[in-house]
């Protein structure tokens, strides 16, 4: 099991523990409901330093990475990010991840916890053109500094004016006393906020001054089961839930991020299937009576036939009811259509609707 450079700061909050993705992490401290509604109408801090982080670099970066990525990293201008996935060599998704442009040359790709060690390989085996890499994943924390007032909460923390760091954009600057601070507008929340990436000797500074700055807006540690309902209310892609190894990124909504201006892994084959068009597709709901979707939960049509499964699924803190993610044929994903879930013996009625289902 591992540990971030924070685990002792957590257990001495009283955090629950749990193992996710090889690491010990907090799930919650004071409770989901209480640190989801935390987020959504003032400020929480995450540590979700489990993260990998990889260093691109050189004359031949982009190159690899516009080989790799869905997207098209050629739009990148240094302090500029974009969402992307990894394809593979058979239609479905490595990874999705979140790539920074640092310097000229120089490239941050922010991975999930549990793929570091594949990504790593899979970049890696596509590296023939001798692109520098290094694996910083061990050595950086990030956090992640969520809610409508983190920009007034941590202003007194950096010189740079927070307000004018756009979505997707970012900064390398002074952080809670600390030099040359990734501070980047992106987060997993849907509530605003930052994330910032530093290196692990330096994490706990920045904690305890992001908890002591906050403290007058009503600031508290969050764990990841309220990271959780809070991404699902905004519809947002979970690794190992909604999309893996062998989803069409088509079929989950990511044809956004599939630029076709350049050639990629795969980028043939995803053309082709884009033509075509797909036969199932991602959708949200929400249950029409009370219950709670799971993970691995058939959907089933009006006759108790089964046409899909949740992906994703909870109770939502925000709106009081059943919500989740699933796949089912296109012609039960049109906005409005009539689905169930079965819960147990009971197919609870449920209806499709746009994402995200938390509106703000």
């Amino acid at each position: 099991m591992k540990h971030t450079a924070l685990t002792s700061t957590h257990e001495a909050l009283g955090a629950k523990m749990v193992p996710f993705a090889g690491y010990n992490m907090p799930v919650q401290y004071e409770g989901v409901n209480i640190e989801h509604e935390t987020v959504r109408k003032a400020v929480g801090v995450f540590d979700v330093s489990h993260m990998g982080e990889f260093l691109i670099e050189g004359p031949h970066a982009l190159e690899l990475i516009q080989k790799v990525s869905s997207n098209d990293a050629s739009k990148l201008t240094i302090g500029k990010a974009q969402y992307a996935y990894l394809p593979n060599e058979d239609g479905g998704i490595v990874d999705d991840l979140i790539i920074y442009r640092v310097k000229e040359e120089t490239y941050l790709l922010v991975v999930n916890a549990s793929n570091v060690e594949k990504d790593w390989n899979w970049i890696s085996s596509k590296n023939d053109v001798g692109a520098t890499m290094r694996d910083l994943s061990e050595d950086y924390s990030l956090l992640a500094i969520q809610g409508p007032k983190a920009v007034e909460a941590m202003q007194s923390l950096t010189s740079h004016d927070l307000a004018a760091i756009n979505f997707y954009n970012f900064i390398v600057g002074d952080f809670a006393g600390i030099e040359h601070v990734i501070i980047s507008a992106t987060g997993y929340t849907g509530s605003g906020g930052f994330e910032i990436y530093c290196k692990n000797d330096e994490v706990k500074q920045v904690w305890d001054k992001v908890l002591e700055a906050g403290k007058d807006f009503g600031i508290k540690p969050i764990g990841l089961a309220a990271r959780d309902t809070l991404r699902l209310e905004m519809g947002y892609c979970l690794y190992g839930n909604d999309i893996d190894d062998t989803t069409s990124p088509f079929e989950a909504g990511l044809g956004w991020v599939t630029k076709f201006t350049k050639e990629f892994t795969n980028s043939k084959a995803l053309e082709a299937e884009k033509a075509r068009g797909v036969e199932n597709k991602l959708i949200g709901f929400k249950l029409d009576e009370r219950g709670i979707p799971r993970q691995g939960y058939d959907i089933v049509d009006g006759q108790g036939k089964t046409i899909g499964r949740v992906t994703s699924g909870t109770m939502s803190p925000s709106l009081g009811i059943g919500i989740g993610l699933g796949y089912v044929p296109k012609i039960f994903a049109e906005v409005d259509s009539k689905i169930h879930i079965k819960i147990r013996k009971n197919a609870v009625p449920a209806t499709v609707v746009k994402l995200p289902f938390y509106k703000g």
